[in-house]
């Protein structure tokens, strides 16, 4: 089984195969920033790199995959947090690793061989930011930061395709240059290496030739995938929010300090909608694991949709969608519960891997496995089904959520607004509506009948 990928760098979708002589495939993808739970539009990337890592396990060997992930664990969001809370750095960014930690077991997601933190690695860092400064890659501004100069890297732009006259103070290509940072540029393209001490990060400073501060966002990546994976990569990927500016930084600073390229593929997942719309908390749509777990819906119903829509388009997410994913998984676990042990054809699961094969093709890998649940067991063999449930990382075993008990006046107001509804009694049926929104339930309309769902608090 061949996998194709798309690459964002060529444009092209080319095979993935490892390029260093012991044969590891060395594959790297950007973690979260811990100061809060992830959402599921965060999920969404890491259940596709998931994907990804078991069928580079099945294809190479679990022995021939080495998956590193970063933690970032100091920034401007993880020092705000600690500076609110009235809590230390540590404190704060280990309750939100923990958090991220049991979300992703849940998700059924499997660990990265490494995850290393940008606070663990402050000398790499610092090491590879003087090698920049030496070279001429970077310099040192009047305030003690340390800025990339990115007119040093005549191949800037190349993955992103952004011309370098888009970059202005305050533009969304510019990554949201504060004009107060722009100041201590020699040019608005350039980007921070290391940031000064300021008074407002506290005690989350570290020694430097340049004097105490803290990295930017961008060179922990870098640092980090050169210390455990070596200055070339096989892969980077992270969702399509990171292409610019960071994984454009991440090249720039890497291929500049170390001489070489720095990844042979890269792999960008694109956004999750909610329900039409951008995810967002004043819409209330902005859904965790927890939210979705708070509503009865299972972690691998969530997971199945975030599987539902090709990785590279857009997916609309809806609480439809989940219940459609737990009426799926029902079936495939009655399904796996009536095949032989052993003994069947393992060829007919073929079109299964060929579509996920085929540039991550996840709704096409599904619909060919549900084109053979629907002929029914006959001719298959459990083991071969194991093994495309590996590759999905849909844990039928996994505990569905409990539903959240509807009160019994809730129950009734339900029953009655479907009524008016179907008798077409439009304004009793709003007039119900409103009745639940203040009961503190929603009540979602199907085909087959609705149910209901405890708001959001």
């Amino acid at each position: 089984m061949a996998i194709r990928l798309f690459d964002s760098l060529s444009r092209e979708v080319r095979e993935l195969k490892p390029s260093h002589p012991d044969g590891v495939y060395r594959f790297y993808n950007c973690g979260p920033t811990v100061y809060a739970p992830a959402h599921i539009g965060n999920f969404r990337t890491f259940v596709v790199n998931d994907v990804l890592r078991r069928l580079l396990e099945l294809e190479f060997g679990a022995a021939k995959v080495k998956h590193v992930r970063n933690l970032t664990d100091v920034d401007d969001k993880t020092i705000r947090r600690a500076r609110e809370e009235k809590r230390p750095l540590g404190d704060v960014t280990k309750q939100w690793t923990d958090k991220f930690h049991a979300d992703c077991a849940a998700l059924n997601c499997l660990p990265p061989h490494v995850e290393p933190s940008a606070t663990g690695h402050i000398h790499e860092q610092v090491d590879m930011i003087d090698v920049l400064m030496k070279k001429g890659n970077a310099y040192r501004a009047a305030d003690g930061s340390v800025y990339f100069k990115v007119s040093s890297f005549d191949h800037y732009g190349r993955l992103s395709r952004v011309k370098e006259r888009e970059l202005q103070v305050g533009s969304a290509l510019s990554g949201k240059v504060h004009a107060a940072d722009a100041d201590e540029k020699e040019d608005v393209s350039d980007f921070a290496l290391w940031k000064a001490h300021k008074p407002d990060d506290g005690e989350n400073a570290w020694d430097s030739p340049w004097g105490r501060g803290r990295p930017g966002w961008h060179i922990e990546c870098s640092a980090m995938s050169k210390k455990h994976l070596g200055e070339t990569i096989d892969l980077h990927t992270g969702g399509v929010d990171l292409l610019f500016p960071h994984h454009e930084n991440e090249i720039a600073q890497s291929e500049c300090c170390n001489g070489v390229p720095f990844a042979n593929h890269w792999y960008h997942s694109e956004h999750l909608l909610v329900d039409g719309k951008k995810m967002s908390k004043s819409l209330g749509n902005l859904y965790t694991l927890d939210d979705l777990a708070a509503k009865g819906f299972s972690p691998m119903a969530v997971r199945y949709s975030l599987l539902s829509g090709h990785p590279r388009k857009q997916l609309n997410f809806t609480l439809d969608s989940v219940h459609a994913a737990e009426k799926a998984l029902a079936t495939l676990r009655a399904f796996r519960a009536s095949l032989a042990a052993t003994g069947g054809d393992a060829s007919a699961f073929a079109p299964v891997f060929a579509a996920l094969g085929d540039d991550l093709n996840t709704p096409a890998a599904l619909g060919a496995l549900f084109t053979l649940v629907n002929r029914g067991p006959a001719g298959l063999d459990a083991t071969a089904f194991d093994r495309v449930m590996f590759a999905l990382g849909l844990n039928l075993a996994a505990p569905t959520a409990p539903k959240a008990e509807v009160p019994a006046a809730v129950a009734a107001l339900a029953d009655k607004r479907w009524a008016a509804k179907q008798a077409k009694d439009f304004a009793a049926a709003d007039a119900l509506r409103k009745e639940l929104t203040a009961a503190g339930w929603s009540m979602l309309d199907r085909k087959d009948g609705f149910s209901l769902e405890p708001l959001k608090k």
